[in-house]
């Protein structure tokens, strides 16, 4: 890996370890626009795998304890079902159309949250509901390590303050983004170039994790969402214009 390279997949970890620490989740949506400009859609996505488990370590006893299992469970399988399709899908789809598509998922999630999530409240979700969220995010985390988004729209639709949306986000990704990796080991995907990638990214995902928990103690939920919105929209209107 030359130092252009090494440079651009540093600054994704330390970016998205910054976000996934402020919301927890985020890796994905802002070390991505970067680190698929040097690196192939499959390792790009298992090394955010790697960096979003990583920057979560500290946090599972707590998660382990405080979260609500029976609210989690049918989003969870739902997860976990989608994971393994969403690997299957990654082989088939072209580099430039995935990060194409990838732009354009974050420029749409942040319209969405800017102007409707505010104005649309849903009071009562089905069972059947939170497990389709959670198959989307699961196929999304498959692919791209992008299993962050759905619930967090979904988050905003229930009105979940910012607590229970981050650990929620905690739990769902640390919980697919694993069996995303496991699947990728067991099926032979991961080599030498992912753990070369994940050597440059961990000190500085565990760095940017480190301070977005301290910025999220100060943050209200108001500028929680403003923070959170900017950094992607951002991200998504760099990555569609680098392929335009």
């Amino acid at each position: 890996m030359d130092w252009l390279s090494a440079g651009l997949v540093l600054a994704g970890a330390l970016v998205g370890g910054l976000l996934n620490g402020l919301t927890g989740f985020g890796t994905g949506l802002t070390a991505l626009p970067l680190w698929l400009q040097v690196l192939e859609p499959a390792v790009a996505a298992q090394l955010v795998s790697v960096a979003s488990i990583a920057g979560h370590l500290s946090a599972l006893p707590s998660l382990w304890r405080d979260s609500d299992w029976r609210e989690l469970g049918p989003m969870l399988v739902g997860g976990l079902v989608g994971v393994p399709i969403g690997l299957c899908l990654l082989p088939l789809i072209k580099v430039e159309l995935f990060k194409m598509a990838v732009g354009i998922i974050l420029i749409c999630y942040c319209a969405f949250m800017l102007c409707a999530a505010g104005h649309l409240h849903i009071r009562r979700a089905s069972r059947a509901a939170e497990m389709a969220i959670g198959f989307l995010g699961g196929v999304l985390g498959g692919i791209a390590g992008l299993s962050g988004p759905p619930p967090m729209v979904w988050g905003a639709l229930r009105s979940w303050p910012k607590a229970q949306r981050r650990r929620t986000l905690q739990t769902f990704n640390t919980a697919v983004l694993s069996a995303m990796l496991t699947a990728s080991l067991a099926g032979g995907l991961v080599d030498m170039r992912l753990l070369v990638a994940s050597a440059i990214a961990l000190p500085a995902t565990l760095s940017g994790n480190w301070l977005g928990e301290r910025l999220y103690r100060r943050l209200d939920e108001r500028r929680f969402d403003r923070v959170v919105l900017g950094l992607v929209f951002v991200s998504g209107c760099l990555l569609v214009w680098a392929n335009r």
